[in-house]
């Protein structure tokens, strides 16, 4: 069965009007429960990320503020959710999601953080929603165990990672690739190892066709013997954040294209959700649900060639 990993503390409590769209984490796991791929999924409760785990990338000195609250108004601000010790627990379980995604998907070679993605995560910072940086902070904690030891990050999400950019500088482990609008948030962009700025309005034919191809000189460059894949639902054309012009259809493909070359190049692949920010949350939920859904064929696949 594909391993997920899921929190009712996923879906933090927020004020009126705030953009975030947070049920859409919970009505994910309704739709998948109500699905009949339900039986081949097993749904687990992660473990918070520890102190310990969150330093392999963090400073110690923000690790602690975040726990203890000791933000200041901007810093508050730049994350964009109120501070709380409900954001706290949030952010840890959406990293442990991470964490033991990326375990599981060594011995079943895929599995899913139903959350996560949080790549504007900054060492000693957090922005643009996100407190820590899951997925590095999850490539840590599987090569401070020895289990692998390059890590490619694959970032579909329509805004740069410029956290996990900046983490991956300079390190011959950790690689970058993001493929992002370009005059969109952040403004001012991280140089990741490979960045694919795309203009406003790209549709289907040229991001699929550039994901293929780039993608495919990456794994060649890089040789990864891990992914992290953040299967972001905003390059949808009716995002509220996103400015690209993609299907449903189109990013349906995107998902298969990224699955299907890591199964082809035998390299075990975790994935998480990324943003969403569809006017209609129904739309953000479509988009999830049909990476977990193609990511149960990929799975299914895989245990067929064992």
């Amino acid at each position: 069965m594909l391993k997920l990993f899921y929190s009712d503390t996923f879906e933090l409590p927020l004020p009126d009007r705030h953009r975030f769209p947070m049920s859409k984490y919970r009505l994910l796991r309704e739709r998948i429960l109500q699905d009949s791929i339900a039986s081949q999924c097993e749904l687990s409760l992660p473990a918070a990320a520890t102190n310990e785990q969150l330093s392999r990338v963090h400073s110690q000195e923000y690790v602690e503020a975040i726990c203890a609250g000791n933000l200041s108004n901007v810093e508050i601000r730049r994350i964009g959710f109120p501070w709380s010790l409900a954001m706290v627990e949030r952010s840890r379980r959406s990293t442990g999601a991470s964490i033991e995604a990326g375990f599981a998907a060594l011995e079943d070679g895929l599995a899913g953080n139903l959350a996560g993605g949080t790549h504007h995560a900054f060492e000693e910072n957090g922005q643009g929603f996100c407190v820590f940086n899951d997925v590095c902070v999850a490539a840590r904690a599987m090569q401070g165990e020895g289990r692998v030891k390059k890590v490619l990050v694959v970032d579909c999400d329509v805004h740069q990672g410029n956290g996990t950019s900046s983490i991956a500088r300079g390190d011959a482990s950790l690689f970058s690739f993001s493929m992002h609008c370009e005059k969109n948030y952040p403004f001012q962009k991280t140089e990741g190892d490979c960045d694919i700025p795309l203009p406003v309005g790209t549709t289907d034919a040229f991001y699929l066709e550039k994901l293929e191809t780039e993608l495919k000189n990456v794994f060649d460059l890089f040789l990864p013997d891990f992914v992290f894949y953040l299967a972001g639902a905003d390059p949808y054309t009716k995002d509220r954040l996103g400015l690209l012009d993609l299907s449903k259809e189109g990013l349906a493909t995107r998902d298969r294209i990224v699955m299907s070359l890591c199964h082809e190049k035998g390299v075990p692949i975790a994935f998480a959700m990324a943003g969403g920010y569809a006017p209609e949350i129904s739309d953000i939920v479509d988009i999830h649900f049909q990476t977990v859904k193609i990511a149960v064929e990929s799975w299914a696949r895989r245990q067929l060639s064992i």
